[in-house]
Protein backbone atom coordinates (compact mmCIF):
# COMPACT_ATOMS: atom_id res chain seq x y z
CA UNK A 1 0.00 0.00 0.00
CA UNK A 2 1.39 3.63 -0.80
CA UNK A 3 2.81 4.78 2.47
CA UNK A 4 0.70 7.57 4.11
CA UNK A 5 3.42 10.40 3.18
CA UNK A 6 4.05 9.82 0.09
CA UNK A 7 -0.02 9.16 -0.63
CA UNK A 8 -0.97 12.83 0.92
CA UNK A 9 2.57 14.27 -1.17
CA UNK A 10 0.73 13.01 -4.11
CA UNK A 11 -2.91 14.13 -3.55
CA UNK A 12 -1.56 17.78 -2.53
CA UNK A 13 -0.09 18.54 -6.04
CA UNK A 14 -2.60 20.67 -8.24
CA UNK A 15 -0.42 21.63 -11.17
CA UNK A 16 -0.39 18.81 -13.70
CA UNK A 17 2.91 18.97 -14.79
CA UNK A 18 4.50 17.84 -11.40
CA UNK A 19 1.90 15.41 -11.33
CA UNK A 20 2.89 13.98 -14.51
CA UNK A 21 6.90 14.26 -13.20
CA UNK A 22 6.34 12.50 -9.47
CA UNK A 23 3.66 9.88 -10.65
CA UNK A 24 6.22 8.55 -13.44
CA UNK A 25 9.02 8.37 -10.96
CA UNK A 26 7.18 6.16 -8.55
CA UNK A 27 7.07 2.54 -8.07
CA UNK A 28 4.09 1.22 -10.83
CA UNK A 29 2.07 -0.72 -7.77
CA UNK A 30 2.45 3.12 -5.69
CA UNK A 31 0.67 4.40 -9.09
CA UNK A 32 -1.69 1.87 -9.05
CA UNK A 33 -2.69 2.42 -5.69
CA UNK A 34 -3.08 5.90 -5.97
CA UNK A 35 -5.16 5.84 -9.38
CA UNK A 36 -7.41 3.30 -7.48
CA UNK A 37 -8.28 5.31 -4.75
CA UNK A 38 -8.95 8.47 -7.11
CA UNK A 39 -12.92 9.41 -8.04
CA UNK A 40 -14.33 7.27 -10.92
CA UNK A 41 -14.06 10.75 -13.27
CA UNK A 42 -10.40 11.21 -12.47
CA UNK A 43 -8.62 7.83 -12.74
CA UNK A 44 -8.29 8.59 -16.62
CA UNK A 45 -7.02 11.63 -16.35
CA UNK A 46 -4.49 10.48 -14.39
CA UNK A 47 -3.43 7.51 -16.20
CA UNK A 48 -2.95 9.67 -19.16
CA UNK A 49 -0.04 11.65 -17.35
CA UNK A 50 2.08 8.24 -18.10
CA UNK A 51 4.82 7.71 -20.19
CA UNK A 52 3.98 4.54 -22.49
CA UNK A 53 6.28 2.64 -19.68
CA UNK A 54 4.79 3.50 -16.59
CA UNK A 55 1.39 3.36 -18.13
CA UNK A 56 2.18 -0.55 -19.14
CA UNK A 57 3.40 -1.22 -15.90
CA UNK A 58 0.46 0.05 -13.88
CA UNK A 59 -1.90 -1.13 -15.55
CA UNK A 60 -1.29 -4.78 -14.34
CA UNK A 61 -1.16 -3.42 -11.02
CA UNK A 62 -4.83 -2.23 -11.20
CA UNK A 63 -8.43 -3.76 -10.09
CA UNK A 64 -10.01 -5.26 -13.02
CA UNK A 65 -12.90 -3.40 -12.74
CA UNK A 66 -10.53 -0.13 -12.50
CA UNK A 67 -8.74 -1.68 -15.54
CA UNK A 68 -12.32 -2.21 -17.10
CA UNK A 69 -12.86 1.64 -17.12
CA UNK A 70 -9.92 2.33 -18.24
CA UNK A 71 -10.27 0.61 -21.28
CA UNK A 72 -13.66 2.31 -21.65
CA UNK A 73 -12.20 6.08 -20.75
CA UNK A 74 -8.82 5.52 -23.09
CA UNK A 75 -8.19 6.11 -26.74
CA UNK A 76 -8.50 2.99 -28.36
CA UNK A 77 -4.62 3.48 -29.66
CA UNK A 78 -3.44 4.10 -25.98
CA UNK A 79 -5.38 1.13 -24.94
CA UNK A 80 -3.91 -1.19 -27.53
CA UNK A 81 -0.49 -0.43 -27.18
CA UNK A 82 -1.43 -1.29 -23.46
CA UNK A 83 -2.82 -4.45 -23.98
CA UNK A 84 -0.67 -5.90 -26.97
CA UNK A 85 2.86 -4.81 -23.99
CA UNK A 86 0.98 -6.66 -21.44
CA UNK A 87 2.13 -10.01 -20.71
CA UNK A 88 0.17 -12.83 -22.13
CA UNK A 89 -1.09 -14.66 -18.76
CA UNK A 90 -2.25 -11.36 -17.32
CA UNK A 91 -3.42 -10.62 -20.97
CA UNK A 92 -5.61 -12.99 -20.16
CA UNK A 93 -6.67 -12.71 -16.59
CA UNK A 94 -8.02 -9.40 -18.14
CA UNK A 95 -10.39 -10.77 -20.73
CA UNK A 96 -12.28 -13.02 -18.29
CA UNK A 97 -12.84 -10.23 -16.79
CA UNK A 98 -14.23 -7.98 -19.62
CA UNK A 99 -17.34 -8.22 -21.55
CA UNK A 100 -16.85 -10.85 -25.02
CA UNK A 101 -17.51 -7.88 -26.82
CA UNK A 102 -14.70 -5.87 -25.71
CA UNK A 103 -12.39 -8.86 -25.68
CA UNK A 104 -13.29 -9.46 -29.93
CA UNK A 105 -12.52 -5.97 -30.24
CA UNK A 106 -9.18 -5.96 -28.02
CA UNK A 107 -7.93 -9.26 -29.95
CA UNK A 108 -8.72 -7.82 -33.24
CA UNK A 109 -6.17 -4.76 -32.06
CA UNK A 110 -3.32 -7.19 -31.51
CA UNK A 111 -0.80 -8.22 -33.68
CA UNK A 112 -0.75 -11.53 -35.13
CA UNK A 113 1.70 -13.03 -32.66
CA UNK A 114 0.25 -11.88 -29.63
CA UNK A 115 -3.21 -13.03 -30.90
CA UNK A 116 -2.12 -16.36 -31.55
CA UNK A 117 -0.81 -16.98 -28.12
CA UNK A 118 -3.90 -14.92 -26.59
CA UNK A 119 -6.53 -17.21 -28.17
CA UNK A 120 -4.24 -20.14 -27.18
CA UNK A 121 -4.40 -19.54 -23.52
CA UNK A 122 -7.57 -18.42 -23.57
CA UNK A 123 -8.39 -21.81 -25.12
CA UNK A 124 -7.27 -23.80 -22.17
CA UNK A 125 -9.91 -24.49 -19.33
CA UNK A 126 -10.27 -21.52 -16.71
CA UNK A 127 -8.36 -23.44 -13.44
CA UNK A 128 -5.86 -25.27 -15.05
CA UNK A 129 -2.17 -24.36 -15.58
CA UNK A 130 -2.78 -23.61 -19.09
CA UNK A 131 -4.97 -21.15 -18.88
CA UNK A 132 -2.46 -19.67 -16.33
CA UNK A 133 0.74 -20.17 -18.01
CA UNK A 134 2.63 -17.69 -19.89
CA UNK A 135 4.60 -18.41 -23.36
CA UNK A 136 7.40 -15.77 -22.16
CA UNK A 137 10.03 -18.01 -21.19
CA UNK A 138 13.67 -19.13 -22.51
CA UNK A 139 14.49 -22.10 -24.94
CA UNK A 140 17.53 -23.34 -25.97
CA UNK A 141 18.84 -25.92 -27.81
CA UNK A 142 20.71 -29.20 -26.66
CA UNK A 143 23.85 -28.25 -29.36
CA UNK A 144 24.49 -24.85 -27.89
CA UNK A 145 26.97 -24.28 -25.78
CA UNK A 146 26.90 -22.24 -22.24
CA UNK A 147 28.55 -19.27 -24.07
CA UNK A 148 26.26 -19.25 -27.31
CA UNK A 149 23.13 -19.67 -24.43
CA UNK A 150 24.06 -16.50 -22.54
CA UNK A 151 24.50 -14.39 -25.81
CA UNK A 152 20.98 -16.18 -27.15
CA UNK A 153 19.56 -15.32 -23.59
CA UNK A 154 21.04 -11.73 -23.97
CA UNK A 155 20.34 -10.55 -27.36
CA UNK A 156 16.75 -12.67 -27.94
CA UNK A 157 15.14 -12.75 -24.61
CA UNK A 158 15.25 -9.55 -23.14
CA UNK A 159 11.63 -8.98 -23.07
CA UNK A 160 10.78 -12.34 -21.43
CA UNK A 161 9.00 -13.43 -18.36
CA UNK A 162 11.71 -14.87 -16.18
CA UNK A 163 15.43 -15.54 -17.27
CA UNK A 164 16.41 -17.45 -13.76
CA UNK A 165 15.46 -20.96 -15.28
CA UNK A 166 16.08 -22.15 -19.34
CA UNK A 167 14.81 -24.99 -20.80
CA UNK A 168 16.35 -27.07 -23.19
CA UNK A 169 14.42 -28.77 -26.01
CA UNK A 170 14.55 -29.93 -29.29
CA UNK A 171 13.36 -28.61 -32.61
CA UNK A 172 9.64 -30.04 -31.82
CA UNK A 173 10.19 -28.09 -27.82
CA UNK A 174 10.11 -31.43 -26.52
CA UNK A 175 11.70 -30.71 -23.14
CA UNK A 176 14.40 -32.53 -22.08
CA UNK A 177 16.29 -30.86 -19.20
CA UNK A 178 16.30 -27.48 -17.18
CA UNK A 179 19.44 -25.23 -16.32
CA UNK A 180 19.44 -22.02 -13.99
CA UNK A 181 20.80 -18.42 -14.78
CA UNK A 182 23.34 -19.05 -11.98
CA UNK A 183 24.62 -22.26 -13.16
CA UNK A 184 25.10 -20.97 -16.91
CA UNK A 185 27.06 -17.96 -15.17
CA UNK A 186 29.60 -19.94 -13.03
CA UNK A 187 30.37 -22.49 -16.32
CA UNK A 188 33.13 -22.55 -18.33
CA UNK A 189 31.88 -20.69 -22.24
CA UNK A 190 32.43 -23.92 -24.07
CA UNK A 191 30.51 -26.54 -22.00
CA UNK A 192 27.57 -27.85 -23.68
CA UNK A 193 24.47 -26.68 -22.34
CA UNK A 194 23.29 -30.24 -22.46
CA UNK A 195 26.10 -31.65 -20.30
CA UNK A 196 25.42 -29.52 -17.03
CA UNK A 197 21.90 -29.16 -17.69
CA UNK A 198 19.72 -31.13 -14.93
CA UNK A 199 17.24 -34.11 -16.95
CA UNK A 200 15.15 -33.91 -13.47
CA UNK A 201 12.52 -31.68 -14.69
CA UNK A 202 9.85 -31.09 -12.09
CA UNK A 203 6.87 -30.42 -14.41
CA UNK A 204 2.60 -30.01 -14.68
CA UNK A 205 0.58 -30.71 -17.98
CA UNK A 206 -1.82 -27.75 -19.16
CA UNK A 207 -4.44 -29.68 -17.82
CA UNK A 208 -2.86 -30.04 -14.20
CA UNK A 209 -5.39 -28.08 -11.66
CA UNK A 210 -3.81 -24.46 -10.66
CA UNK A 211 -3.87 -25.40 -7.16
CA UNK A 212 -1.77 -28.39 -7.90
CA UNK A 213 0.90 -26.60 -9.92
CA UNK A 214 0.73 -24.00 -7.40
CA UNK A 215 1.30 -26.82 -4.55
CA UNK A 216 4.15 -28.01 -6.82
CA UNK A 217 5.88 -24.68 -6.77
CA UNK A 218 5.71 -24.29 -3.33
CA UNK A 219 6.64 -27.84 -2.27
CA UNK A 220 10.13 -27.91 -4.12
CA UNK A 221 10.70 -24.24 -3.87
CA UNK A 222 10.56 -23.31 -7.19
CA UNK A 223 10.33 -19.89 -8.82
CA UNK A 224 8.97 -20.70 -12.61
CA UNK A 225 7.08 -24.22 -13.08
CA UNK A 226 7.40 -25.50 -16.51
CA UNK A 227 4.15 -26.40 -18.54
CA UNK A 228 3.86 -29.06 -21.04
CA UNK A 229 1.24 -30.52 -23.34
CA UNK A 230 -0.25 -34.37 -24.00
CA UNK A 231 3.02 -34.97 -26.01
CA UNK A 232 5.18 -33.45 -24.08
CA UNK A 233 6.57 -30.44 -25.30
CA UNK A 234 6.77 -26.71 -23.81
CA UNK A 235 4.14 -24.59 -24.34
CA UNK A 236 4.65 -22.26 -20.94
CA UNK A 237 5.89 -21.19 -17.65
CA UNK A 238 3.78 -20.83 -14.51
CA UNK A 239 5.93 -17.61 -12.73
CA UNK A 240 6.17 -17.04 -8.61
CA UNK A 241 3.58 -14.22 -8.79
CA UNK A 242 0.98 -16.06 -10.14
CA UNK A 243 1.17 -18.80 -7.90
CA UNK A 244 1.17 -15.84 -4.79
CA UNK A 245 -2.03 -14.71 -6.61
CA UNK A 246 -3.30 -18.21 -6.63
CA UNK A 247 -2.53 -19.28 -3.00
CA UNK A 248 -4.34 -15.90 -2.22
CA UNK A 249 -7.43 -16.72 -4.24
CA UNK A 250 -8.02 -19.94 -2.56
CA UNK A 251 -7.28 -19.08 0.67
CA UNK A 252 -10.16 -16.44 0.30
CA UNK A 253 -12.60 -18.79 -0.92
CA UNK A 254 -11.98 -21.12 1.07
CA UNK A 255 -12.33 -18.90 3.89
CA UNK A 256 -15.39 -17.22 2.35
CA UNK A 257 -17.38 -20.31 1.73
CA UNK A 258 -16.84 -22.10 4.94
CA UNK A 259 -18.47 -18.58 5.90
CA UNK A 260 -21.20 -18.80 4.17
CA UNK A 261 -20.09 -16.37 1.53
CA UNK A 262 -21.09 -16.88 -2.21
CA UNK A 263 -18.40 -16.05 -4.50
CA UNK A 264 -15.09 -13.69 -4.21
CA UNK A 265 -16.39 -10.63 -2.05
CA UNK A 266 -13.57 -7.60 -1.63
CA UNK A 267 -13.72 -5.99 2.20
CA UNK A 268 -14.63 -2.81 0.18
CA UNK A 269 -17.16 -4.13 -2.01
CA UNK A 270 -20.53 -2.16 -2.69
CA UNK A 271 -23.28 -2.87 -0.31
CA UNK A 272 -25.48 -4.06 -3.16
CA UNK A 273 -22.60 -6.65 -3.66
CA UNK A 274 -22.09 -7.47 -0.42
CA UNK A 275 -25.79 -8.26 -0.37
CA UNK A 276 -26.07 -10.44 -2.89
CA UNK A 277 -22.78 -12.50 -2.01
CA UNK A 278 -24.34 -12.83 1.30
CA UNK A 279 -28.26 -12.97 1.31
CA UNK A 280 -28.44 -16.36 -1.00
CA UNK A 281 -26.78 -18.31 1.93
CA UNK A 282 -28.72 -16.47 5.23
CA UNK A 283 -32.24 -17.38 3.16
CA UNK A 284 -31.06 -20.96 3.16
CA UNK A 285 -29.64 -21.09 6.45
CA UNK A 286 -33.30 -20.31 7.35
CA UNK A 287 -34.58 -22.90 5.96
CA UNK A 288 -32.13 -25.09 7.28
CA UNK A 289 -33.10 -23.45 10.39
CA UNK A 290 -36.57 -24.48 9.95
CA UNK A 291 -35.47 -28.28 10.12
CA UNK A 292 -33.93 -27.48 13.60
CA UNK A 293 -37.05 -26.06 14.53
CA UNK A 294 -39.27 -28.97 13.64
CA UNK A 295 -36.78 -31.03 15.63
CA UNK A 296 -37.82 -29.06 18.98
CA UNK A 297 -41.39 -28.31 17.70
CA UNK A 298 -42.75 -32.06 19.04
CA UNK A 299 -41.25 -31.22 22.10
CA UNK A 300 -42.55 -28.18 23.36
CA UNK A 301 -44.71 -29.34 26.12
CA UNK A 302 -41.94 -31.00 27.53
CA UNK A 303 -39.97 -27.57 27.43
CA UNK A 304 -42.86 -26.60 29.35
CA UNK A 305 -42.63 -28.69 32.07
CA UNK A 306 -39.27 -28.27 32.11
CA UNK A 307 -38.00 -24.65 31.43
CA UNK A 308 -34.57 -24.94 32.21
CA UNK A 309 -33.96 -26.68 29.00
CA UNK A 310 -34.42 -23.66 27.14
CA UNK A 311 -31.43 -22.61 28.89
CA UNK A 312 -29.54 -26.03 28.62
CA UNK A 313 -29.98 -25.79 24.79
CA UNK A 314 -28.26 -22.95 22.82
CA UNK A 315 -25.03 -23.58 24.87
CA UNK A 316 -25.61 -27.72 23.69
CA UNK A 317 -26.05 -25.86 20.52
CA UNK A 318 -23.40 -23.67 19.97
CA UNK A 319 -20.75 -25.99 21.45
CA UNK A 320 -20.65 -28.52 19.36
CA UNK A 321 -20.76 -26.44 16.33
CA UNK A 322 -17.98 -24.56 17.29
CA UNK A 323 -16.34 -27.95 17.40
CA UNK A 324 -17.35 -28.65 13.91
CA UNK A 325 -16.20 -25.69 12.56
CA UNK A 326 -12.89 -25.90 14.14
CA UNK A 327 -11.99 -29.33 12.76
CA UNK A 328 -14.01 -28.31 9.49
CA UNK A 329 -11.30 -25.18 9.08
CA UNK A 330 -8.14 -27.10 9.84
CA UNK A 331 -9.08 -30.14 7.56
CA UNK A 332 -9.84 -27.58 4.87
CA UNK A 333 -6.91 -25.57 5.32
CA UNK A 334 -4.78 -29.17 5.32
CA UNK A 335 -6.07 -30.09 1.71
CA UNK A 336 -5.99 -26.77 0.58
CA UNK A 337 -2.34 -26.68 1.16
CA UNK A 338 -1.43 -29.82 0.43
CA UNK A 339 -0.90 -30.86 4.30
CA UNK A 340 -3.04 -33.78 3.95
CA UNK A 341 -4.93 -35.62 1.20
CA UNK A 342 -8.20 -38.13 1.10
CA UNK A 343 -5.09 -41.23 1.61
CA UNK A 344 -4.62 -39.43 5.16
CA UNK A 345 -8.48 -39.62 6.41
CA UNK A 346 -7.94 -42.57 8.84
CA UNK A 347 -5.15 -41.12 10.42
CA UNK A 348 -6.58 -37.79 10.62
CA UNK A 349 -9.96 -39.40 11.74
CA UNK A 350 -7.65 -41.23 14.70
CA UNK A 351 -6.15 -37.99 15.53
CA UNK A 352 -9.12 -35.58 15.81
CA UNK A 353 -11.31 -38.53 17.71
CA UNK A 354 -8.58 -38.91 20.47
CA UNK A 355 -8.54 -34.74 20.60
CA UNK A 356 -12.40 -34.83 20.69
CA UNK A 357 -12.81 -37.48 23.31
CA UNK A 358 -10.71 -34.31 25.49
CA UNK A 359 -12.89 -31.77 24.50
CA UNK A 360 -16.27 -33.75 24.71
CA UNK A 361 -15.34 -35.00 28.00
CA UNK A 362 -14.41 -31.01 28.74
CA UNK A 363 -17.38 -29.74 27.56
CA UNK A 364 -19.68 -32.36 28.56
CA UNK A 365 -18.47 -31.72 32.55
CA UNK A 366 -18.78 -28.02 32.20
CA UNK A 367 -22.29 -28.50 30.92
CA UNK A 368 -22.89 -31.12 33.31
CA UNK A 369 -22.10 -28.40 36.12
CA UNK A 370 -24.03 -25.50 35.04
CA UNK A 371 -26.88 -27.96 34.74
CA UNK A 372 -26.81 -28.80 38.13
CA UNK A 373 -26.53 -24.95 39.24
CA UNK A 374 -29.76 -23.80 37.24
CA UNK A 375 -32.19 -27.33 37.28
CA UNK A 376 -34.14 -27.38 40.21
CA UNK A 377 -33.17 -30.02 42.87
CA UNK A 378 -35.63 -32.40 41.63
CA UNK A 379 -34.55 -32.03 38.14
CA UNK A 380 -30.91 -32.68 38.42
CA UNK A 381 -30.22 -35.63 36.94
CA UNK A 382 -31.15 -33.71 33.23
CA UNK A 383 -27.09 -32.31 34.02
CA UNK A 384 -26.56 -35.59 33.10
CA UNK A 385 -27.93 -36.47 30.14
CA UNK A 386 -26.74 -32.49 28.85
CA UNK A 387 -23.27 -33.97 29.73
CA UNK A 388 -23.86 -36.81 27.74
CA UNK A 389 -25.30 -35.35 25.00
CA UNK A 390 -22.39 -32.81 24.78
CA UNK A 391 -20.29 -35.87 24.29
CA UNK A 392 -22.03 -37.74 21.70
CA UNK A 393 -22.33 -34.41 19.79
CA UNK A 394 -19.27 -32.86 19.78
CA UNK A 395 -17.72 -36.75 18.70
CA UNK A 396 -20.10 -36.43 15.71
CA UNK A 397 -19.02 -32.93 15.52
CA UNK A 398 -15.36 -34.50 15.36
CA UNK A 399 -16.60 -37.31 12.68
CA UNK A 400 -18.30 -35.14 10.38
CA UNK A 401 -15.96 -32.10 10.29
CA UNK A 402 -12.88 -34.78 9.47
CA UNK A 403 -14.70 -37.15 6.44
CA UNK A 404 -17.16 -34.70 4.89
CA UNK A 405 -14.77 -32.71 3.42
CA UNK A 406 -12.24 -35.69 2.76
CA UNK A 407 -15.19 -36.95 1.17
CA UNK A 408 -15.66 -34.01 -1.27
CA UNK A 409 -11.94 -33.94 -2.06
CA UNK A 410 -12.09 -37.65 -2.74
CA UNK A 411 -15.10 -36.84 -5.34
CA UNK A 412 -13.13 -34.56 -6.66
CA UNK A 413 -15.43 -31.42 -5.38
CA UNK A 414 -14.10 -28.77 -2.97
CA UNK A 415 -13.93 -29.39 0.51
CA UNK A 416 -14.78 -26.02 1.31
CA UNK A 417 -18.29 -26.45 0.05
CA UNK A 418 -19.44 -28.06 3.35
CA UNK A 419 -19.61 -24.56 4.92
CA UNK A 420 -20.01 -23.48 8.99
CA UNK A 421 -23.75 -23.24 8.89
CA UNK A 422 -24.62 -25.95 7.26
CA UNK A 423 -23.21 -28.00 9.68
CA UNK A 424 -23.44 -26.33 12.72
CA UNK A 425 -27.26 -26.77 11.84
CA UNK A 426 -27.12 -30.16 11.13
CA UNK A 427 -25.51 -30.91 14.15
CA UNK A 428 -28.03 -28.50 16.31
CA UNK A 429 -31.28 -30.96 14.82
CA UNK A 430 -29.41 -33.96 15.79
CA UNK A 431 -28.23 -32.51 19.38
CA UNK A 432 -31.74 -31.23 19.78
CA UNK A 433 -33.40 -34.46 18.76
CA UNK A 434 -30.93 -36.20 21.16
CA UNK A 435 -31.65 -34.69 24.07
CA UNK A 436 -35.19 -33.93 23.82
CA UNK A 437 -36.22 -37.74 23.07
CA UNK A 438 -33.42 -38.74 26.20
CA UNK A 439 -35.55 -36.23 28.46
CA UNK A 440 -39.22 -37.04 27.01
CA UNK A 441 -37.84 -40.75 27.93
CA UNK A 442 -36.94 -40.14 31.36
CA UNK A 443 -40.25 -37.87 32.25
CA UNK A 444 -42.08 -41.06 31.41
CA UNK A 445 -39.71 -42.97 33.90
CA UNK A 446 -39.90 -40.73 36.53
CA UNK A 447 -43.66 -39.93 36.52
Amino acid sequence: MLVQGVCNSVINITDLNQLKWYLNNLQPFDVGEYITHLPEKQRAIAFRLLNKNQAIDVFEYLPHKVQGELINSLHDVQVAQIVEEMSPDERVILFDELPAKVVKRLLRELSPEQRQVTATILGYPEGTAGRLMTTEYVRLQQGLTVGEALSKIRYQDEDKETIYYAYVTDENRKLFSVISLRQLLFTFPDVFVGNVASNRVIKVSTETSQEEAAQVMKRYDLIALPVVDREDRLVGIITIDDVFDILEEEATEDIQKLAGISGDEAALASPQVTVRKRLPWLLCNIFLYITAASVIAPFQKIITVVPVLAIIMPILANSSGNVAFQVLSVTVRGLGVGEITPKDTMKLLRKELLAGLGIACGLGLALTTLSMIWSPPDDRWISFIAGSVMIVNVLIAVILGTLLPMGFKRLKLDPALISGPLMTTTLDAIGFLTFLSMISVMLKIVD
